[in-house]
C-alpha cells in the first residue's frame, strides 16, 4: 500500500485525469520504485477494533462538546431561564452521549486485558507523566505497535511535532516550524499531554518555564516537551520498563 498524496506529488507537473489515466501512472509508479516498495501486513484484529473504537469515541466527544460549550459560554449574555431551558432540552442527549463514551472506554479496556502483549506496551506508554490510556492507545495503534514506525524521529514527523527548516541560499529566510502534513489526532492529544505534563510533572514544569524565561517562544517549548514525552513514550516501550524519573541501568 502507498500514500495516494506521495503517488500524486512524485509525478511533477501533469495535465488530464481520468481512471485510465491515473491507473497507468500508477503503474508507472510501482514500476519505477518496485525495488523499494514493500508488502503491506494488516494489522492484528484486536487493534483494528480498538482503532474504530478509538475513532467513535472520538467522534463522541466532539459532539458533547459541540453541545455542552455553547450552553456554559452563553452564561454571561443571555437570561438564566433561557439558558437553563436550552439545557434542559439537551441534558439527556448529553447523558447519552456520557454513557456511550464510557462504554467505549469499558470494551476498549476489556480488549487491552485480553491482550498480554498490547497490555504490556500500555502499561509502559502511560507511565510517562501526562501521557493518558486513549493517548497511549493511538500511538500504538498509529505504530502498529511500534513495528510499521519504530523510530522517534519518524513518529514526531507523522504526528506533526518534527520542526523543519525553511532557508534556501540567501532569499529564503523563512522560521523553523512544523508541518501541517500530520495525524491532527495525535498532535491534539500530544498537545494535552504536554500541557499536562508542564503543570503536574516537575522536570518537564521546570524545563519549560526555564526556556521561556530565556526568551524562548511558549509554543516553541511546547513543541520540545512534545518531543520529549515522544522520546520517553518510545524508550519505555523499547526497553520494556515503566517510565522512572532516576533510571538506574539494569547492569549497575
Amino acid at each position: 500500500m502507498e500514500s495516494a498524496l506521495q503517488i500524486k506529488q512524485s509525478q511533477g507537473i501533469k495535465r488530464g485525469k481520468s481512471d485510465k489515466v491515473d491507473a497507468r501512472r500508477i503503474a508507472q509508479y510501482a514500476y519505477k520504485n518496485r525495488h523499494e516498495l514493500r508488502f503491506w501486513k494488516p494489522q492484528r484484529s484486536v487493534l483494528q477494533t480498538i482503532k474504530s473504537l478509538l475513532v467513535t469515541r472520538e467522534r463522541l466527544v466532539k459532539t458533547r462538546v459541540q453541545l455542552a460549550t455553547p450552553i456554559d459560554e452563553c452564561e454571561d449574555y443571555i437570561e438564566e431561564s433561557i439558558r437553563k431551558r436550552v439545557a434542559r432540552n439537551c441534558s439527556n442527549t448529553l447523558k447519552a452521549l456520557a454513557a456511550d463514551i464510557k462504554k467505549i472506554e469499558r470494551d476498549i479496556d476489556l480488549l487491552v486485558q485480553e491482550d498480554v502483549h498490547l497490555k504490556e506496551q500500555l502499561r509502559c506508554a502511560s507511565s510517562v507523566p501526562g501521557v493518558g490510556n486513549i493517548t497511549a492507545l493511538n500511538i500504538i495503534v498509529a505504530t502498529d505497535e511500534f513495528e510499521r514506525i519504530s523510530d522517534v524521529k519518524k513518529f514526531a514527523c507523522y504526528a506533526g511535532v518534527a520542526p523543519f527548516e525553511h532557508t534556501s541560499g540567501s532569499s529564503i529566510r523563512g522560521k523553523t516550524r512544523v508541518s501541517k502534513m500530520a495525524n491532527m489526532t495525535l498532535k491534539k492529544l500530544l498537545s494535552l499531554a504536554a500541557m499536562s505534563a508542564i503543570r503536574y510533572n516537575d522536570d518537564l514544569k521546570a524545563y519549560y518555564h526555564r526556556k521561556v524565561a530565556e526568551g524562548k517562544n511558549k509554543m516553541s517549548v511546547l513543541n520540545a516537551v512534545r518531543n520529549k514525552l515522544i522520546s520517553r513514550i518510545f524508550a519505555c516501550v523499547k526497553n520494556k520498563r515503566t517510565y522512572q524519573k532516576v533510571y538506574e541501568h539494569v547492569l549497575v
